[in-house]
């Protein structure tokens, strides 16, 4: 791993300053044993952690940092429905795979909402979306998705709102409309990844915080090794790093950081919030490179995008976030910043999760491409039902082609930049 990445604590954002749990996680020292090692203790191996204990595992989650330290605990906190990549998917297996499709695209929903309950997580888990287009061709994008929700008979409240309705639900003009539903939602996401970490604790999961791994030895009892002990197991998940060096001769030039960018105003009078979202929902843009926001649950603005694919952090994050929120927005000029921070999220070319084994007892799964809350959870049950023998979801990830690139450790994030330019040309024309 690269240093700059080990043995950190949180950064200072909204997340970490209304965390609930001030738990920490010893070092992983000396031989441990489990039956599965998880490699990363964000969304990916949390989530998988809890599904694996709560069908009988031992399990131990080794993490180079702090439960939920990266992404998983810096985004967006939006609840979107569906796993990137999901119309490759269909083209390759065929329309008999439609339905399984349609069901994967709410587990992680299920999956959470399922948990929050359960477990007693206070994350502030709240229903509401707003799926807003900019153009009105990215109406005909809405208009097919309300068109799956009419032929599944979509339990939850959804419906297409012309200009003037997004006007009146989110205070703004900036939209030619939008597709509101209360399946989707928004969360606090550190609170949720250290609520099913504690949760997983207590189902006798070992939980190693600061504990770089620097191999894993491969065989039928494969060895997760950091400097100062190991993990001896029979199964090992590498859960959504996408900083890691480890398995370089099998997934190097597959993944590349993304980088993504928020904003916290202080809390917002009632006034204002009542004007800008009324609804309380979360709202992201139809667009292939993305702004995202919603209120928290103290009344802030939580502000989002100015996703880049060069890996550069901004010098200011305000000033680079502002002028965005601002456009939206100018009525919260005069508003206060009190956070700013970024992530890097996971980005396959493809935009299809990366998922697959070597050796048939070390899986990977990684590459969400902005999807991560909900599929993370969607796919961290695929793992240990995978573990488990049952391989008909894992199967419709792992049998997907990728594309590596060549040089990926030192070149590729440049490359992905270049190719990402177009993108963007698609978003303004």
């Amino acid at each position: 791993m690269k240093k700059q990445h080990q043995n950190q604590q949180h950064v200072a954002s909204y997340y970490a300053a209304t965390a609930n749990r001030p738990e920490t996680y010893p070092q992983l020292q000396g031989a441990q044993q489990a039956d599965i090692c998880i490699v990363g203790a964000g969304f990916t191996g949390i989530a998988s952690a809890l599904s694996l204990a709560e069908r009988g595992y031992k399990v131990a989650v080794v993490e180079a940092n702090r439960v939920s330290w990266g992404a998983s605990g810096r985004n967006g906190g939006q609840m979107i429905r569906g796993i990137s990549g999901e119309s490759r998917i269909l083209k390759k297996f065929g329309s008999e795979y439609a339905d399984l499709l349609w069901q994967m695209r709410w587990r992680g929903h299920e999956i959470i909402h399922q948990r929050v309950e359960k477990y007693g997580i206070e994350c502030d888990l709240k229903s509401g979306y707003l799926d807003v287009a900019s153009k009105q061709h990215q109406m005909a994008d809405l208009e097919e998705e309300v068109a799956l929700m009419e032929k599944y008979r979509f339990p939850y409240e959804y419906r297409l709102l012309d200009a003037a309705e997004t006007a009146d639900t989110i205070g703004t003009k900036a939209y030619v409309g939008a597709l509101l539903n209360y399946r989707d939602g928004h969360l606090h996401p550190l609170n949720l990844c250290a609520g099913e970490a504690h949760a997983a604790a207590n189902l006798g999961v070992q939980i190693f915080e600061q504990s770089p791994v620097t191999n894993i030895v491969h065989g039928a009892s494969p060895r997760v090794e950091t400097a100062d002990g190991y993990v001896a197991c029979k199964t090992v998940v590498m859960a959504g790093h996408i900083w890691h060096q480890l398995e370089q001769h099998r997934l190097s030039g597959t993944t590349f950081q993304a980088g993504s960018f928020v904003i916290a105003t202080e809390p917002l009078s009632a006034e204002i919030r009542q004007q800008i979202n009324p609804k309380d929902v979360a709202i992201c843009e139809v667009n292939n490179i993305i702004d995202y926001y919603r209120l928290s649950a103290d009344g802030r603005m939580l502000y989002g995008g100015r996703c880049n694919y060069s890996g550069r952090i901004p010098p200011s994050i305000k000033a680079a976030m502002l002028p965005r929120m601002l456009k939206i927005y100018p009525q919260l000029k005069n508003v206060r910043i009190d956070y700013e921070w970024g992530c890097s999220i996971g980005i396959v070319i493809r935009r299809i999760p990366m998922v697959g084994r070597i050796d048939d007892n070390i899986y990977y799964v990684q590459g969400y491409s902005g999807h991560g809350v909900n599929a993370t959870h969607i796919l961290g049950e695929v793992i240990a039902e995978a573990i488990g023998g049952t391989m008909e979801k894992f199967d419709l990830f792992a049998k997907m082609p990728q594309i590596r690139v060549p040089f990926g450790n030192y070149a590729g994030n440049q490359m992905v930049a270049l190719g990402m330019l177009y993108y963007r040309l698609k978003d303004l024309l």
